[in-house]
């Protein structure tokens, strides 16, 4: 299968994609209602979509094509109010959160459709472990070129956005110790992590060719890369986020990725290189491990910081980007979280007046349903 074309977009155009949880609301367990949801929103208001996850106990949510945050953050609480209403009426409750805290991977039941059932003969046990719940961000781009420099220069802020939207420090009733326990599940995907060091679309091609000569994948679907092309819609997906417990934070994600990529394209602060992945996995880990307190090491200058004080930095750096942007008010809400910590922290610090543990889900389910 040859690569399809690069289609254009409209640069810094942005979409939004959350997975979702759905619990029922005695035991606030994951419950496999996803079809009985779908058929209750089928006749939704809104440009927004909705759609099947790889298990029955997800869902996920896409937004129409927005360019600003406070139109991305309308739509995203129109969303959250019509599904709520919708999920009451069937009785189950929804929540954001990168891991459920102690569901487990053997109860969960493949939604029924061809390619989550060949992922589930694929990948065998791993496809229902994958029942975690990720943010996944678009940015438009004008060409594939575009989209590879954007790509590999967004490598060195992977850990700001693992960090700020971590939320999946429990799993199967434990305390992992990780903020983002989530991507620990989507690594052991064997097309995970980063994409190859390309940097024309041409050359994209080449390798997508080698690949799918090898039979090892079918489409660019196969890649779980914390970054990819998406060449039918014309943008970057970002996927490395936990989708946070409410939709103000995902939209304000999105639109400091937004302000970052202005940034990086106007100004080019440096070219990605790759060299700038030999300190990625441990950045990346340290995000995933220690969140807004982990350290994350310079490519170039080989200086080592505190993430927390990176994200101050690039926060001062793109301001004027967000300003014209009309994303201010999303780099504040970053810019905030420094201080109160990410979803993560809440969830701990939830959990550290001895609530049931089913309790501090109801409790995450809440602020997501309610904003």
């Amino acid at each position: 299968m040859a690569l399809e074309a690069f289609a254009a977009s409209q640069p810094l155009t942005l979409g939004v994609e959350l997975e979702l949880q759905l619990l029922d609301t005695h035991d606030f367990d994951l419950t496999p209602r996803a079809e009985d949801l779908l058929r209750e929103l089928a006749g939704h208001s809104g440009d927004w979509d909705v759609k099947p996850e790889i298990t029955r106990s997800m869902i996920e949510i896409g937004t129409s094509i927005q360019r600003a945050y406070a139109p991305l953050r309308d739509e995203l609480r129109d969303l959250r109010a019509q599904m709520s209403r919708a999920a009451r009426k069937v009785n189950i409750a929804i929540s954001g959160g990168g891991t459920h805290a102690y569901q487990h991977w053997s109860a969960q039941q493949i939604f029924p459709t061809e390619r989550f059932r060949y992922i589930s003969e694929l990948y065998g046990y791993l496809a229902k472990q994958f029942t975690v719940f990720g943010q996944h961000v678009h940015v438009g781009v004008p060409s594939g070129d575009d989209a590879l420099w954007l790509l590999h220069a967004l490598s060195r802020y992977v850990p700001h956005f693992i960090a700020l939207a971590a939320s999946s420090p429990y799993v199967q009733g434990e305390d992992t110790g990780f903020h983002s326990a989530r991507l620990n599940s989507v690594f052991a995907f064997p097309l995970s992590g980063r994409a190859p060091f390309v940097l024309t679309w041409e050359g994209f091609g080449e390798f997508f060719d080698k690949m799918t000569s090898t039979g090892v994948v079918q489409s660019m679907k196969d890649f779980y890369w914390d970054i990819r092309p998406k060449p039918e819609y014309g943008t970057i997906e970002l996927r490395v986020c936990d989708t946070p417990l409410s939709v103000d934070k995902a939209a304000a994600l999105a639109c400091y990725l937004q302000s970052l990529c202005r940034f990086l394209r106007e100004e080019r602060p440096f070219e990605p290189a790759e060299d700038d992945y030999l300190v990625y996995t441990f950045n990346r880990f340290q995000a995933c491990r220690f969140g807004l307190d982990g350290e994350v090491v310079d490519p170039k200058t080989k200086q080592r910081s505190k993430l927390r004080d990176d994200i101050i930095r690039t926060l001062a750096r793109i301001e004027p980007h967000a300003l014209d942007l009309q994303a201010l008010d999303a780099c504040n809400l970053i810019r905030e979280s420094l201080t109160e910590g990410n979803d993560a922290t809440w969830m701990r610090r939830r959990r550290s007046e001895h609530p049931p543990m089913a309790a501090l889900v109801e409790a995450a389910a809440a602020r997501w349903m309610t904003g």
